[in-house]
């Protein structure tokens, strides 16, 4: 793990590449000016996209501004004045002379945009995020000329929070290593005791050695397992024979991890997983595959998910399909393929396209009816993958690998 110093910087240096990125992408998407404003403890979802380290909440109520200028790109802060914040953008407030909105007012006019992107949203969580007090603030004290130009921030909001920048894609695996690092520690023979540990015990253990480390999880670990008798959880207790599977995500360096991965415990005549858990792990492997097939730039994650689906019934797969976009946020900004409770194309957010450089979890699952159960069992897997010039690489090593224990 990185020292804190070290991690902020990274965060910082990630800053400047998402402000220097936004600038291609309001083009893009045909914005002259965005606002992102919040209040102090009700911080909007882009808020902490789009500020320092050392800038951990909102003052009284922060506004950043940014836009074009005479053709120039340009970024500004309309509140009070802070070291931090100014090193990334200008501050252009006289709280002596003028209050807030006669500020806001006054830069705004300056710029004379076109239209004004305010984060509020139909559909989308992430650029939801303007208060209606600050709205109705905006709508009473800004005159009606610049009002007329509000407009939604979803097309820029979206594409400014799914698109990774360089310095995000050098450090994403070394995020993923330590999820890795406390899903390898978790399904162990250290940890598992046959008989003993419980499916809680693995669930603390993992939460645990995510707050050793100074970082959270982005949401409650999961542990449950199969049998004969179906799948259980929580308190049940681990027996020889069981396929143990764990959901686990951490946040660090402002991304997320998601990951699924599978351990089985060894009976006592047993030296290896058995085959038929074997093939039909290779299956879901090759689920996996097509999913990555599918996914191509342009394509809506609707269409990635019905071509996938498609393919991989006609295949022999009995598939589900779940895949989101994985980055800042855990559920991400960016277009959903599928959803767990809902297995066909999913209006407005499964319409979105697929960008370059953007990142995923490949979240899905295939039933199998295997002899060793009795029964059909379902393989849950899920891996973090980014997805760059048309291919989509996993951010952590072994996706094809089984863990085991031996009790």
């Amino acid at each position: 793990m990185l020292n804190l110093v070290d991690q902020n910087r990274i965060k910082d240096e990630i800053l400047a590449e998402r402000l220097a990125l936004a600038e291609s992408l309001m083009k893009e998407c045909e914005v002259d000016a965005w606002i992102i404003a919040s209040r102090e403890y009700n911080e909007d979802p882009l808020f902490h996209a789009l500020t320092p380290a050392h800038f951990p909440t909102a003052r009284r109520v922060t506004i950043l501004v940014l836009g074009f200028e005479n053709g120039k790109y340009v970024k500004y802060c309309v509140n009070l004045p802070d070291h931090e914040l100014e090193k990334y953008y200008v501050q252009d407030y006289d709280r002596k002379n003028e209050t807030q909105m006669e500020a806001l007012t006054r830069v705004l006019t300056r710029m004379n945009p076109r239209n004004i992107a305010l984060n509020y949203s139909d559909h989308f969580a992430y650029t939801d995020g303007l208060s209606v007090g600050l709205y109705r603030l905006f709508h009473n004290e800004l005159p009606k000329e610049l009002t007329d130009k509000f407009i939604s921030a979803d097309s820029i909001g979206i594409r400014l929070l799914e698109t990774r920048t360089a310095k995000e894609l050098e450090v994403y695996p070394m995020v993923m290593d330590v999820a890795i690092e406390i899903i390898e520690k978790t399904f162990s023979a250290e940890q598992i005791i046959p008989g003993k540990t419980t499916c809680t015990d693995l669930m603390n253990f993992m939460e645990q050695e995510t707050n050793n480390r100074g970082i959270y999880t982005w949401f409650d670990s999961t542990i449950d397992l199969q049998r004969s008798d179906g799948m259980h959880g929580e308190d049940t207790v681990i027996e020889k024979g069981d396929l143990l599977h764990c959901d686990f995500g951490i946040r660090y360096l402002n991304l997320c991890t998601d990951t699924q991965r599978l351990c089985y415990v060894l009976k006592d005549d047993e030296e290896d997983i058995p085959e038929e858990l074997q093939k039909a792990f290779a299956r879901n492997n090759r689920f996996q595959d097509i999913v990555r097939e599918q996914m191509q730039l342009g394509k809506t994650g609707n269409e990635v998910f019905v071509d996938s689906i498609q393919q991989g019934k006609a295949e022999g797969i009995r598939p589900m399909l779940y895949t989101h976009p994985l980055g800042f946020h855990g559920h991400a900004a960016g277009p959903i393929i599928g959803l767990f409770s809902d297995q066909n194309p999913i209006p407005v957010r499964g319409d979105l396209k697929l960008y370059n450089h953007t990142g995923y979890a490949l979240e899905l699952n295939t039933t199998e009816h295997l002899d060793m159960y009795g029964r059909d069992t379902f393989i849950f897997t899920e891996e973090s993958v980014i997805f760059v010039d048309n291919e989509v690489h996993f951010l952590a090593e072994n996706r094809d690998k089984m863990y085991k224990v031996k009790g």
